[in-house]
């Protein structure tokens, strides 16, 4: 079964929207059919009596494929390394990432941080596709 790369995309990003668990998606291997389900909304299906089965496999969450906290405190020491030490710091509390971004949009670096962010996802969820054998279009 072939699927579409930008459908992986959405549903990771839909994923990664929330905290780990609370929004999931799950792929059908054998028919490429996707599963939403989120812990904080009813407004999904149910999902399959099978979904244990090893013909499904989770979309991950962006923490688990480092992209997350770990993605931006590599982009600031390539980056921005005079700064490594105050985003670590934003890190440390809630709201980091706006906060982050704030940082980002007065150095001039906010596109630069899209594109970086951007370029890292789609290779890890292209490599995360090949770990798991999962054929894609796109």
């Amino acid at each position: 079964m072939v699927v579409n790369f930008e459908d992986i995309v959405d549903a990771f990003d839909f994923v990664s929207f929330g905290q780990m668990y609370e929004l999931q998606v799950f792929l059908n291997k054998e028919t490429g059919e996707t599963h939403w389900h989120s812990e904080l909304s009813d407004d999904f299906e149910e999902l399959p009596e099978d979904i244990d089965d090893e013909k499904y496999i989770e979309i991950p969450h962006k923490n688990q494929l480092a992209l997350g906290k770990n993605l931006v405190l590599e982009f600031a020491r390539q980056y921005l390394p005079n700064d490594t030490e105050e985003i670590e710091s934003i890190f440390r509390r809630e709201g980091a990432y706006s906060r982050f971004k704030a940082l980002l949009e007065r150095k001039e670096y906010l596109d630069r941080w899209y594109e970086y962010e951007s370029q890292a996802r789609e290779q890890a969820l292209r490599l995360w596709c090949e770990d798991n054998a999962i054929e894609i279009d796109g």
